[in-house]
């Protein structure tokens, strides 16, 4: 890993090579800006429609636009494919050149692909709230956003496919085993969710392939693009070699081989085979192998290096969103099985689930790569610690608060139906825990705010070598008089 050490330490054919100079910085600034724009925007959304269940009048009652069923897909397509995917690509531009020790080819198609990507993106999203809508969950973006979403990832794929091809060193090193996979299994995914799927299936086999689709975006796109900023962004940051090699290929191999069976998990109890719904329950329990990998990989990787770790801000987004994995993914194995998805079915526990992983873990991964990046694309330091530490610890109680409250209220409506209890009787109770759950939504929404107003201002403060030694991105300020880096 060439960013644990020195660049005079480096050793083989990276051996002279400034790796800073094979990025592509236009490249990464503006998937970043992108991304920071959609953190901003998208998380607001979320709180602005979670407001509808404790006052389902508030944004008025004559506009079907600004009701929850055509906000909520503005809110998921937005987290996932703006605010997740464009923070990923832009950090992929950073992280890709380095660890092959070529520039990603195509320079001139970098930043145009970019703007496509994410305008395209923004025009399907304010297209939602008009009614175009494919109906499928994580799928309902209109045929003229997703044509050029589709090209731009295919591009890109095939960009880094060719960095990849022309390394420097023939052994891949894990991160570019997840990114590969992301790429070409995400290409594939969104031929089924967006020119197939839409137009040639119906009934119940498009909801059983509705489950693979969205399951696929989960689990073969943001589960291994998560894996590839974390296995960068964590050694890097601690400074520390990757714990385990061998753990990280056994997490690779088995979510390939157990993840494309288990999205019809969500469909128990229904029309579809029974076959099918039991293999989707054994291969959701299968997924406990790579969780449980590669998080002794990542705290196994630290080892030794906690001493710091309060001041180390990336690492602290890093485990931070590994302890929301590891509770999500206890989630999400758990109720697939039948006995524990009679009571959670329908309910908030589902929700919670999806808010651990998604944001809790995936996005917050991001973010702690964007605070490691986002400094050294501007040769700057970071502008506040202090606003940074206020930003990890409001997303971090924001999401653990908003997790237990969806999982305590989820349980119990839950339990209820199954004993009998009237559903509106059930909603009336229902009503404290979507109190807190907004109430924790504004929060991290604060948090994410007030991170993007400290990178801006990194952005905008005097370059680094005007104001003397600075710490590695995202660390806490050297003392006065102190050593440099």
């Amino acid at each position: 890993m060439a960013e644990v050490f020195p660049a005079e330490r480096l050793r083989g054919r990276f051996s002279g090579i400034n790796l800073d100079e094979l990025v592509d910085w236009r490249v990464v600034r503006t998937w970043l800006y992108w991304g920071m724009f959609w953190l901003l925007v998208m998380p607001s959304v979320g709180v602005a429609i979670s407001g509808l269940f404790n006052y389902p009048d508030y944004l008025g009652t004559n506009n079907l636009g600004l009701t929850f069923g055509r906000l909520r897909p503005v809110h998921v397509n937005g987290v996932i494919f703006g605010a997740f995917s464009a923070l990923f690509i832009g950090e992929c531009h950073y992280l890709v050149p380095r660890l092959c020790g070529v520039r990603v080819p195509w320079a001139q198609l970098g930043v145009p692909l970019a703007w496509l990507y994410n305008i395209s993106l923004a025009a399907g999203l304010i297209s939602l709230p008009f009614a175009q809508n494919h109906g499928l969950e994580a799928g309902e973006l209109p045929l003229f956003a997703e044509i050029p979403i589709f090209i731009v990832i295919a591009a890109t794929t095939a960009q880094f496919l060719l960095t990849i091809a022309q390394r420097l060193e023939a052994p891949l090193y894990v991160a570019l085993w997840y990114l590969i996979g992301a790429f070409v299994w995400t290409t594939m995914n969104l031929i089924l969710g967006s020119f197939i799927l839409p137009y040639t299936i119906s009934g119940i086999n498009s909801a059983a392939f509705h489950g693979l689709y969205i399951h696929y975006i989960v689990g073969l796109w943001i589960t291994p693009a998560g894996y590839v900023l974390i296995y960068y962004f964590l050694p890097v940051s601690v400074r520390n070699p990757l714990y385990a090699h061998q753990l990280s290929l056994v997490g690779f191999w088995s979510l390939a081989l157990f993840y494309p069976f288990v999205g019809i998990h969500h469909y128990l109890y229904s029309p579809i085979a029974d076959w099918a719904e039991t293999l989707a329950i054994v291969t959701s329990m299968l997924l406990i192998i790579p969780v449980w990998t590669v998080l002794v990989n990542f705290f196994g990787t630290v080892k030794g290096r906690w001493d710091g770790f309060g001041k180390n801000l990336p690492a602290k987004f890093l485990i931070m969103g590994s302890l929301m994995y590891l509770a999500g993914c206890f989630q999400g194995s758990t109720e697939a099985l039948r006995s524990i998805q009679q009571p959670t079915h329908f309910t908030d526990f589902v929700i919670s689930h999806s808010h651990l992983t998604v944001f809790g873990t995936f996005v917050v991964w991001a973010m702690g790569g964007l605070i490691y990046v986002w400094p050294r694309a501007f040769k700057r330091e970071l502008w506040s610690w202090t606003l940074g530490n206020w930003s990890f610890w409001l997303i971090t109680v924001g999401i653990t608060t908003m997790g237990l409250v969806l999982t305590a209220g989820g349980l119990q409506q839950g339990f209820e139906w199954m004993n009998g209890t009237e559903w509106l009787d059930t909603v009336v109770r229902m009503k404290a825990y979507w109190l807190v759950r907004t109430l924790s939504g504004i929060t991290m929404d604060i948090g994410m705010s007030l991170l993007v107003f400290n990178l801006m201002m990194t952005a905008l403060s005097r370059p680094a070598e005007e104001r003397g030694p600075i710490p590695a991105p995202g660390a806490a300020p050297i003392p006065a008089g102190g050593p440099a880096e």
